[in-house]
């Protein structure tokens, strides 16, 4: 096996992880684990699975696009948790386990035997990462959490469109996304805490306090103005000529980011050297004043521009720039294809498939898709006879019992 191939020069080689979470922002926590070396093990119910199973386009009888998209490096096991036998299956995976991480609704945890408490009791170095809606010890704790929901109550959806437009949610589901990333890095530093200490801890995530976070730097403007920053769409607010511009024959991104940019923006650019030398767009603080004069100027003479044109004039001139694409023509670029980001494999199910390769990349080489997107239980024998030592006939009485 090459090196490309193994987990044993990973970071997180030797780590157990078991995810007993669904849909995505737990999933994504415990797939960036799996990136980065973790034996991740995905307990899924025997009928239902994990909720994406049914989102997105249906890959094979049971992945989907959804599913696949939060679920590499991982191995999947069905276990029913509401069975005794089931139970004491994820219990006795648990006590060998680094870390869980689970997002049942308030209160879900505990009732099926699975909470920190039960856990920690059974094994006191295990770290617990647990998502849910709302702050763990306050008021709305027992809300149910969606990124909808939420990119509304965060504000995330006003800051985001263009200016007069209503409330706009993200494309891709951010606050579940961010959620999840954040919850990895805690988990990494509960992990290098207890390589100190020798005990868990329980981290707790919820999405409303991390798509408040991804408010960011428009966060700490409204709370300087009192305020809703004004909303500026594919524009930046404080920069000047910045953002998406048409060319021609399609649209570019132009990130004039400085005064010397600017200058050699109109002199080899746009070779309109009276822009250069007119003291209202000598500083970027002056365009950003006069924006609404010197952006129609700009977009008239981008418009008789062919975009490989204007994009050879732009980096010839050193100003950051790029043409605008589709996603499935970004996928499929010579750039993607150089920076190895898609992993292809062979599905048994549904044939030639690919998924994003890990977006990590350790001493210059790109972290590896260990396994593909898991089929609903595919490892279920795998793992109970190898981590729990069950024979084939001891994993039959269970089927029987439905406990897996």
């Amino acid at each position: 096996m090459n090196q490309s191939a193994s987990s044993s020069f990973l970071p997180l080689a030797g780590i157990r992880v078991l995810d007993l979470s669904r849909v995505l922002a737990g999933p994504l926590c415990a797939m960036a684990l799996a990136d980065l070396g973790a034996d991740v093990i995905k307990v899924e119910h025997p009928e239902r699975g994990d909720d994406t199973r049914d989102w997105g386009l249906p890959v094979g009888q049971r992945n989907t696009t959804y599913f696949n998209s939060a679920n590499r490096n991982k191995r999947s096991i069905t276990v029913d948790l509401v069975c005794p036998e089931g139970l004491a299956i994820v219990q006795a995976l648990a006590r060998d386990s680094d870390v869980v991480v689970q997002n049942f609704k308030f209160g879900g945890a505990e009732k099926l035997g699975v909470g920190w408490a039960q856990l920690s009791a059974l094994n006191p170095r295990l770290v617990m990462c647990s998502i849910s809606g709302y702050f763990a010890a306050g008021p709305e704790q027992a809300r149910p959490g969606y990124d909808l929901v939420v990119q509304g109550e965060a504000g995330v959806m006003a800051t985001n469109g263009e200016a007069g437009q209503g409330p706009l949610k993200f494309g891709v589901a951010a606050v579940d996304m961010f959620t999840g990333l954040y919850a990895g890095q805690a988990v990494l530093a509960a992990l290098l805490e207890r390589a100190r200490t020798g005990r868990g801890r329980h981290v707790q995530m919820a999405l409303y306090d991390c798509g408040l976070m991804i408010t960011s730097y428009y966060g700490m403007e409204a709370l300087l103005r009192g305020d809703d920053p004004a909303k500026f769409g594919n524009a930046h607010p404080a920069i000047v000529p910045y953002g998406v511009f048409e060319a021609a024959d399609g649209p570019v991104v132009i990130t004039v980011g400085n005064n010397g940019q600017f200058q050699r923006f109109c002199r080899q650019v746009l070779q309109r050297p009276e822009w250069a030398d007119d003291a209202r767009f000598a500083s970027n603080t002056g365009r950003s004043a006069h924006r609404e004069t010197l952006l129609p100027l700009v977009r008239q003479a981008l418009a008789g521009l062919p975009r490989a044109e204007l994009l050879a004039r732009l980096r010839a001139a050193e100003i950051p720039c790029g043409e605008v694409l589709g996603l499935f023509d970004a996928l499929n670029s010579q750039r993607t294809a150089q920076a190895g980001l898609l992993h292809h494999f062979e599905d048994s199910e549904a044939g030639a498939q690919s998924v994003l390769a890990p977006p990590y990349a350790l001493d210059g080489e790109r972290l590896p898709v260990r396994l593909p997107p898991p089929h609903l239980g595919q490892h279920t024998d795998e793992v109970l006879g190898d981590r729990l030592g069950l024979d084939a006939g001891a994993r039959e009485r269970l089927r029987a019992a439905g406990a897996i």
